[in-house]
C-alpha cells in the first residue's frame, strides 16, 4: 500500500466527459461531514482513505457508488480481496445461507460443516503433490497472522531461526512479517535478490539476471564464511505486489525450489494477494510448476471476509496443542463465502480468464504508452497489472552503458521512479471515476487489481481512464 504521498503535480481540470456528477446539495454535505469526522477521529495511520477521499455507500461487481453519488470503476478491489468484486450473488447466498440456518458463527476451532466444506473446496484446488499430504492452519484473520504462524512453524519444525527473504517483499505489517518485508529497519532476516527487468539490481534483466540472483542465493548458502547459517526457512511472492507488480520468472522460481528442496529448507509460497487466480492460474506457483512446503493464503480465500489459513506439507507437522491459536480463526461465514468464492473461480474458469484478459490489458498499455516518456515499464500477470512512472526530464542523466564492459549493450537503465507522477495518475484517474492504488519501492507504480469478473467492456473502459490519465500526466510532465 502506498504509505505516504509525494508533493503532488498541478493537472489540467479534467474534461467535460469525466467531469464529476453533480450531487445534490444534501449528499455531498453527508459526504464532506463523514470525511471530515474521519479525519478528525481516526488514526493518523490510515492509508487509503487518504488517497481516496470518498465515501462509498452502495457497491456491486466492479462499481462503487459514493455518498456524493458518484461511481467508480473499483480497480483496488480491497487490495485483491475481492476475487469476485462487490456483493457477488453467490457469495452473498452463500452467507444469508449459514445466516439462516442458525448455525453458530463463533466456534474457535471446533468442526462444523461450513469449515469441512471450505477445507474441502480448498483441497480441490492446491498444487498437486501438496494437497494429499497437507496440514491446514487457521490463523488470525489477516494474512499477516498467517506469515506469522508460518514463520512460527518452520522454525519450530527445523530447530532453526534464521530466514531469507528478498527485496521488495511485503508479508505484513505485524512484527515478523514486517522483519521480512523490504521495509525492515531492524534486519535480522537474510535479504536476497528478487529479480526483475526493469530495475535489475545486477543491471542485466531476463533470464540472465535472473540466474544471477539464483548464483547468489547458491553461493550465500554454500559460503561456510557468508555469516548466514542454515535457515529455518525461505519465502517469497511469486510476484511481488507491494514491491511494483513483479512476477518472478517461472524457472528462478524452479530454482529456488531446487536450492532449498537439497538443503532441507522449508520454502514458503506467500499467496496472499496472488491467489484464487489472480495471476491466471489458480494459484501463482502453478505456472512454473513448484510445490511448496508452506502456502500462506488470505484476501480472496475467505470472499470478501477476513480469513486466514497456512497450508503446508504433512511433515512440518510438529505442533503441540494450543502452539498456535487464535480467538477468530473459527469465522463461519468467511469459509462460507471463500467456499463459494474458490468454487465460483474453479467451474468458471475465472483463472484462464484472468490470463486470457490480463495480457490483452498489458498490451493496450504498452502500445498506448509507448509515446509517453514518463512510462518506464508496464507489467504484470494475469490481473495483477502495474504501470512505472518515472522522471522523463533525467534522461540525459540515466547510466550509459555502451563503456562499461560489465553491463550488456542494449541495457540503458532505468530512469529514477517519479512518486509525483504517480500520485498524479492516480488523482486523474479518479477524476474519471477509476479507482486505483500506487505500490513499489518509491510508491511510483499505477496497480490495478480489477475482479476476474471484469467483463470486456469494462477492462476496455478501465484501459480508456487509465490512458486518458497517463496522457493528462503525461502532456503536464513535458511541459515540466
Amino acid at each position: 500500500m502506498a504509505v505516504t504521498d509525494p508533493a503532488p503535480v498541478a493537472l489540467p481540470a479534467p474534461h467535460d466527459g469525466a467531469a464529476r456528477d453533480e450531487a445534490s446539495a444534501d449528499d455531498s454535505a453527508e459526504h464532506e461531514g463523514i470525511l471530515r469526522r474521519q479525519s478528525a477521529r481516526e488514526s493518523a495511520a490510515r492509508t487509503y482513505a487518504r488517497s481516496l477521499p470518498i465515501v462509498p455507500v452502495r457497491a456491486r461487481g466492479l462499481t462503487i457508488e459514493g455518498a456524493d453519488g458518484r461511481r467508480y470503476l473499483d480497480c483496488l478491489s480491497g487490495a485483491g480481496t475481492l476475487a469476485l468484486g462487490h456483493n457477488h450473488p453467490v457469495v452473498l447466498e452463500a452467507i444469508r445461507k449459514v445466516l439462516d440456518s442458525g448455525a453458530p458463527l463463533h466456534v474457535l476451532d471446533l468442526a462444523t460443516p461450513v469449515k469441512d466444506a471450505f477445507t474441502t473446496e480448498l483441497f480441490r484446488t492446491l498444487p498437486p503433490g501438496l494437497a494429499d499430504r497437507a496440514r491446514i492452519q487457521f490463523c488470525g484473520p489477516a494474512g499477516t497472522d498467517a506469515v506469522e504462524a508460518a514463520l512460527k512453524l518452520v522454525r519450530t519444525a527445523t530447530g532453526r531461526s534464521g530466514l531469507l527473504a528478498f527485496t521488495g517483499a511485503y508479508h505484513g505489517m505485524t512484527a515478523g512479517a514486517l522483519a521480512a518485508s523490504g521495509g525492515a529497519q531492524d534486519v535480522r532476516v537474510t535479504r536476497l535478490p528478487y529479480p526483475q527487468d526493469y530495475r535489475c539490481p545486477f543491471g542485466i534483466g531476463g533470464a540472465r539476471g535472473a540466474e544471477l540472483a539464483a548464483r547468489w542465493t547458491e553461493s550465500l548458502l554454500d559460503d561456510t564464511k557468508s555469516g548466514v547459517p542454515l535457515p529455518a526457512g525461505m519465502i517469497l511472492e511469486p510476484v511481488q505486489g507491494e514491491g511494483g507488480v513483479i512476477p518472478a520468472p517461472d524457472a528462478w522460481l524452479r530454482r529456488m525450489r531446487t536450492i532449498t528442496e537439497n538443503r532441507s529448507i522449508p520454502l514458503i509460497a506467500d499467496e496472499v494477494q496472488t491467489g484464487v487466480g489472480r495471476t491466471g492460474a489458480f494459484w501463482a506457483v502453478d505456472h512454473s510448476g513448484v510445490v511448496p512446503d508452506v502456502m500462506v493464503l488470505s484476501k480472496a480465500v475467505g470472499g470478501s471476509l477476513p480469513l486466514a489459513v497456512v497450508v503446508y506439507h504433512e511433515d512440518l507437522d510438529v505442533w503441540s496443542p494450543g502452539a498456535h491459536a487464535g480467538t477468530f480463526r473459527g469465522n463461519q461465514l468467511a469459509m462460507a463465502a471463500g467456499a463459494a468464492t474458490l468454487a465460483y473461480v474453479r467451474e468458471n474458469r475465472l483463472d484462464r480468464r484472468a490470463a486470457e484478459l490480463g495480457a490483452r490489458i498489458i498490451g493496450q498499455l504498452e502500445q498506448a504508452t509507448k509515446e509517453f516518456a514518463c512510462v518506464g515499464d508496464v507489467r504484470g500477470r494475469g490481473l495483477m497489472i502495474g504501470v512505472e512512472l518515472v522522471d522523463p526530464s533525467a534522461a540525459a542523466t540515466a547510466p550509459a552503458t555502451a563503456d562499461d564492459p560489465l553491463l550488456e549493450a542494449s541495457s540503458a537503465g532505468p530512469l529514477p521512479a517519479a512518486p509525483a507522477l504517480a500520485a498524479a495518475v492516480r488523482d486523474a484517474c479518479l477524476d474519471r471515476g477509476l479507482i486505483v492504488e500506487l505500490g513499489g519501492r518509491h510508491s511510483s507504480v499505477v496497480r490495478l487489481l480489477p475482479p476476474l469478473t471484469l467483463t470486456d467492456e469494462q477492462a476496455a473502459a478501465v484501459v480508456d481512464r487509465l490512458t486518458d490519465a497517463l496522457a493528462a500526466v503525461a502532456r503536464v510532465a513535458d511541459r515540466l
